[in-house]
């Protein structure tokens, strides 16, 4: 479940930002001013907008709220199919190699999955295998586990729009279903999935701890956590500077982040819990992932059909979108993001103790 948001209820309605845009077009006539008083001009209409267009980006920011305020923004940017026409089905960063190479988005997109499938060791199971995908989107990365690898796959995600657009776009007979649940109080019993997955849901989590434990709790013993996140540099060894704390205040609040972990808080929260066997394995993604933030603004100008399907209001909610892109591109190519990966093993549950809990059940 990516953390870009093109939908909020913190934006007017279209027919207030049809006027603004008409208003705008219409404001200067300019056949009445000569190229020299244009020229002139030019530089205060620029910077005009320029301060326009940055209070509209600070004033309709979304921060997190709650959950149902996440859900809410999911749901409108479902509904709209702005993002959906750009990203295509796979609503997280793209795997671009080591050292990255040009590659089309979509695909880098879909190479992403097949990538952490196989550094989650998920190639090595057999068809059949249970998976939760934690924050699933429209279930792009649900349709390959289960198509290309025939496991038997859960995604699950908070915005019932999503649900709805991905049951739609899952043909009959492959094993995927899809439900609304919520990542910090999963509806589903302990021990439930062979394996659990989840990209990029973690920023929206506004306690860690507790969605580390959830994770590993609907895990089976023996079972496989593999987890791809966006996290910020561990401020408890180097903290952010001023600079750095008003980007990162920024990513917070325009895509509803209550907070980003760093990989090393993150895989502390994990072991915290007590449920996993030796060591959290973690890597840094950055590097193969970076490219994807300038690809996605790249998009919108070599799919200028985009302005024609969504007219003005889609181009302006995109437009809007620029800015944290490139802060996005800013932050994990200086340092002050990284893209981490993790990989957990559920540890065992003891003979005596699972015998305890299964006369607890019955009981």
């Amino acid at each position: 479940m990516s953390g870009n948001l093109l939908g909020s209820s913190a934006w007017p309605h279209p027919s207030v930002l049809t006027s603004l845009i008409q208003a705008l077009l219409g404001f200067v006539d300019l056949p009445r001013f000569s190229l020299q008083t244009i020229l002139a001009l030019l530089p205060g209409i620029v910077l005009a907008l320029l301060a326009v267009g940055i209070a509209f980006y600070l004033l309709t920011a979304r921060r997190y709220q709650s959950s149902e305020s996440v859900a809410r923004s999911y749901d409108q940017w479902t509904e709209d199919g702005i993002l959906e026409f750009y990203w295509g089905e796979h609503i997280h960063l793209g795997h671009y190699g080591s050292p990255p190479h040009q590659k089309d988005f979509l695909t880098a997109k879909s190479d992403f999955v097949h990538e952490m499938v196989r550094w989650g060791g998920l190639d090595r199971l057999p068809p059949g295998t249970t998976v939760l995908d934690v924050g699933c989107g429209i279930g792009g990365s649900t349709r390959i586990l289960a198509r290309e690898y025939g496991f038997a796959v859960t995604g699950i995600t908070i915005s019932p729009q999503q649900v709805k657009r991905a049951r739609e776009l899952t043909p009959e007979g492959l094993s995927a279903q899809f439900l609304v649940d919520d990542a910090m109080a999963l509806s589903f019993p302990d021990a439930s999935f062979d394996v659990v997955w989840s990209i990029e849901a973690g920023p929206h989590m506004p306690d860690k701890a507790v969605f580390a434990r959830e994770l590993l709790r609907v895990l089976k013993p023996g079972g496989i956590l593999v987890v791809a996140d966006w996290n910020q540099r561990d401020d408890r060894t180097v903290p952010l500077n001023p600079w750095e704390a008003l980007v990162m205040r920024q990513l917070l609040d325009q895509w509803s982040h209550p907070a980003f972990a760093s990989i090393e808080e993150f895989a502390e929260l994990l072991e915290a819990t007590g449920l996993v066997d030796t060591a959290v394995v973690t890597a840094d993604w950055t590097e193969q992932t970076l490219p994807s933030w300038l690809d996605s603004i790249w998009q919108g100008l070599v799919r200028p059909e985009g302005l024609v399907r969504f007219g003005p209001v889609g181009f302006v909610k995109s437009l809007r979108e620029v800015p944290t892109f490139l802060l996005m591109r800013l932050a994990f190519g200086a340092g002050l993001c990284r893209f981490g990966m993790f990989r957990a093993i559920r540890k065992a549950i003891p003979s005596s103790a699972g015998a305890s809990q299964d006369v607890e059940r019955r009981a």
